[in-house]
Protein backbone atom coordinates (compact mmCIF):
# COMPACT_ATOMS: atom_id res chain seq x y z
CA UNK A 1 0.00 0.00 0.00
CA UNK A 2 1.39 3.43 -0.79
CA UNK A 3 2.31 5.65 2.00
CA UNK A 4 1.66 9.33 1.62
CA UNK A 5 5.03 10.32 0.26
CA UNK A 6 3.96 8.07 -2.89
CA UNK A 7 1.36 9.97 -3.40
CA UNK A 8 2.89 13.40 -3.24
CA UNK A 9 5.42 11.60 -5.84
CA UNK A 10 2.62 11.00 -8.26
CA UNK A 11 0.84 14.30 -7.73
CA UNK A 12 4.27 15.77 -8.97
CA UNK A 13 4.99 13.28 -11.68
CA UNK A 14 1.78 14.30 -13.03
CA UNK A 15 2.41 18.26 -12.42
CA UNK A 16 -0.13 18.42 -9.71
CA UNK A 17 0.38 20.57 -6.74
CA UNK A 18 0.32 18.37 -3.59
CA UNK A 19 -2.93 19.18 -1.46
CA UNK A 20 -4.36 17.79 1.26
CA UNK A 21 -7.83 16.69 -0.37
CA UNK A 22 -5.57 15.64 -3.43
CA UNK A 23 -4.12 13.56 -0.48
CA UNK A 24 -7.10 12.46 0.63
CA UNK A 25 -8.48 11.49 -2.69
CA UNK A 26 -5.58 9.07 -3.84
CA UNK A 27 -5.07 7.09 -0.43
CA UNK A 28 -9.03 6.46 -0.91
CA UNK A 29 -9.39 5.37 -3.87
CA UNK A 30 -5.84 3.15 -3.35
CA UNK A 31 -7.20 1.78 -0.46
CA UNK A 32 -10.81 0.98 -2.01
CA UNK A 33 -10.87 0.18 -5.44
CA UNK A 34 -14.14 0.75 -7.09
CA UNK A 35 -15.46 3.07 -5.02
CA UNK A 36 -18.06 5.70 -5.68
CA UNK A 37 -18.15 9.03 -4.97
CA UNK A 38 -20.15 9.49 -2.27
CA UNK A 39 -17.72 6.83 -0.28
CA UNK A 40 -15.00 8.36 -1.22
CA UNK A 41 -16.15 11.34 -0.20
CA UNK A 42 -17.49 9.74 3.26
CA UNK A 43 -13.37 8.29 3.50
CA UNK A 44 -12.03 11.71 2.40
CA UNK A 45 -13.81 13.73 5.21
CA UNK A 46 -12.65 11.42 7.90
CA UNK A 47 -9.01 11.59 6.59
CA UNK A 48 -8.89 15.41 5.72
CA UNK A 49 -11.71 17.07 7.90
CA UNK A 50 -14.47 18.96 5.93
CA UNK A 51 -13.55 18.81 2.72
CA UNK A 52 -17.00 19.77 0.22
CA UNK A 53 -18.20 17.36 -2.55
CA UNK A 54 -17.35 19.51 -5.23
CA UNK A 55 -13.73 19.68 -4.17
CA UNK A 56 -14.08 15.94 -4.45
CA UNK A 57 -15.52 16.00 -7.30
CA UNK A 58 -13.00 18.76 -8.85
CA UNK A 59 -9.73 16.45 -7.46
CA UNK A 60 -11.46 13.40 -8.85
CA UNK A 61 -12.01 14.83 -12.19
CA UNK A 62 -7.92 16.30 -12.16
CA UNK A 63 -7.01 12.53 -11.49
CA UNK A 64 -9.05 10.90 -13.78
CA UNK A 65 -7.34 13.59 -16.30
CA UNK A 66 -3.78 13.33 -15.09
CA UNK A 67 -4.23 9.45 -15.68
CA UNK A 68 -3.47 8.62 -11.70
CA UNK A 69 -6.70 7.20 -11.33
CA UNK A 70 -9.50 5.79 -13.62
CA UNK A 71 -13.15 5.82 -13.78
CA UNK A 72 -15.34 3.05 -14.58
CA UNK A 73 -19.18 2.87 -14.87
CA UNK A 74 -20.57 -0.37 -15.48
CA UNK A 75 -24.05 -0.07 -16.92
CA UNK A 76 -26.96 0.95 -14.20
CA UNK A 77 -24.12 1.76 -12.13
CA UNK A 78 -22.47 5.52 -10.56
CA UNK A 79 -19.55 6.27 -11.67
CA UNK A 80 -16.62 4.28 -9.65
CA UNK A 81 -13.14 4.96 -9.07
CA UNK A 82 -9.60 2.78 -9.47
CA UNK A 83 -6.07 3.16 -8.97
CA UNK A 84 -5.18 0.42 -11.73
CA UNK A 85 -4.31 2.23 -14.43
CA UNK A 86 -1.79 1.84 -17.54
CA UNK A 87 -3.41 -1.91 -18.22
CA UNK A 88 -6.09 -2.18 -20.21
CA UNK A 89 -7.98 -4.59 -17.49
CA UNK A 90 -11.82 -5.48 -17.24
CA UNK A 91 -14.01 -6.19 -14.50
CA UNK A 92 -16.74 -8.72 -13.47
CA UNK A 93 -19.89 -7.32 -12.02
CA UNK A 94 -22.49 -9.65 -10.01
CA UNK A 95 -25.78 -8.94 -10.63
CA UNK A 96 -26.94 -9.83 -6.96
CA UNK A 97 -24.89 -7.51 -4.65
CA UNK A 98 -22.69 -5.57 -7.32
CA UNK A 99 -19.72 -6.43 -6.00
CA UNK A 100 -16.89 -5.30 -8.93
CA UNK A 101 -13.26 -7.23 -9.33
CA UNK A 102 -10.34 -6.85 -11.98
CA UNK A 103 -10.06 -9.18 -14.85
CA UNK A 104 -7.01 -9.09 -16.32
CA UNK A 105 -6.81 -9.44 -20.30
CA UNK A 106 -6.51 -13.01 -21.77
CA UNK A 107 -4.84 -12.24 -24.52
CA UNK A 108 -2.22 -9.95 -23.78
CA UNK A 109 -1.40 -5.82 -24.25
CA UNK A 110 -4.10 -3.36 -25.06
CA UNK A 111 -6.78 -3.50 -26.71
CA UNK A 112 -6.47 -6.97 -26.11
CA UNK A 113 -9.12 -7.12 -28.50
CA UNK A 114 -9.21 -7.23 -31.78
CA UNK A 115 -12.30 -5.08 -33.58
CA UNK A 116 -13.90 -7.09 -36.90
CA UNK A 117 -14.28 -3.97 -38.32
CA UNK A 118 -12.28 -0.98 -36.79
CA UNK A 119 -14.54 1.79 -39.39
CA UNK A 120 -10.94 3.27 -39.56
CA UNK A 121 -10.33 4.18 -36.04
CA UNK A 122 -7.16 3.42 -34.17
CA UNK A 123 -8.30 1.86 -31.32
CA UNK A 124 -6.07 1.20 -28.33
CA UNK A 125 -8.51 0.26 -25.89
CA UNK A 126 -11.13 -2.29 -25.32
CA UNK A 127 -13.46 -2.29 -22.22
CA UNK A 128 -15.27 -5.67 -21.41
CA UNK A 129 -17.53 -5.86 -18.70
CA UNK A 130 -18.69 -9.75 -17.66
CA UNK A 131 -21.58 -10.30 -15.29
CA UNK A 132 -22.69 -13.12 -13.38
CA UNK A 133 -22.76 -13.81 -9.49
CA UNK A 134 -19.69 -14.01 -7.09
CA UNK A 135 -19.60 -16.72 -4.81
CA UNK A 136 -21.28 -14.98 -1.84
CA UNK A 137 -24.79 -14.44 -4.28
CA UNK A 138 -24.58 -18.07 -5.39
CA UNK A 139 -24.78 -19.30 -1.98
CA UNK A 140 -28.04 -17.08 -2.16
CA UNK A 141 -29.70 -18.57 -5.04
CA UNK A 142 -33.22 -20.60 -5.03
CA UNK A 143 -31.90 -23.37 -7.08
CA UNK A 144 -32.79 -22.06 -10.66
CA UNK A 145 -30.00 -19.37 -10.37
CA UNK A 146 -31.85 -16.34 -9.42
CA UNK A 147 -31.12 -14.41 -6.35
CA UNK A 148 -32.98 -14.22 -3.64
CA UNK A 149 -34.73 -10.65 -3.52
CA UNK A 150 -33.04 -8.93 -0.66
CA UNK A 151 -30.03 -7.18 -2.00
CA UNK A 152 -27.11 -5.87 0.52
CA UNK A 153 -24.86 -3.97 -2.44
CA UNK A 154 -25.07 -0.64 -3.33
CA UNK A 155 -24.89 -1.08 -6.57
CA UNK A 156 -27.56 0.69 -8.59
CA UNK A 157 -28.41 -1.22 -11.67
CA UNK A 158 -31.67 -1.60 -13.83
CA UNK A 159 -34.57 -4.80 -12.28
CA UNK A 160 -34.56 -6.27 -15.69
CA UNK A 161 -32.04 -7.74 -17.55
CA UNK A 162 -31.87 -5.80 -20.86
CA UNK A 163 -30.02 -8.75 -22.94
CA UNK A 164 -33.25 -11.12 -21.40
CA UNK A 165 -35.84 -8.55 -21.79
CA UNK A 166 -34.88 -8.23 -25.50
CA UNK A 167 -35.73 -11.39 -26.63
Amino acid sequence: MPVTSDYEGLLRGAALRVTRPRLAVLAAVHEHPHADTDSIIDLVRGRAGDVSHQAVYDVLRALTTAGLVRRIQPSGSVSRYEARVGDNHHHVVCRGCGTIADVDCATGEAPCLTASDDNGFLIDEAEVVYWGLCPNCLLRTDGRGATRPARTGTLDRPTEDPVRSSA
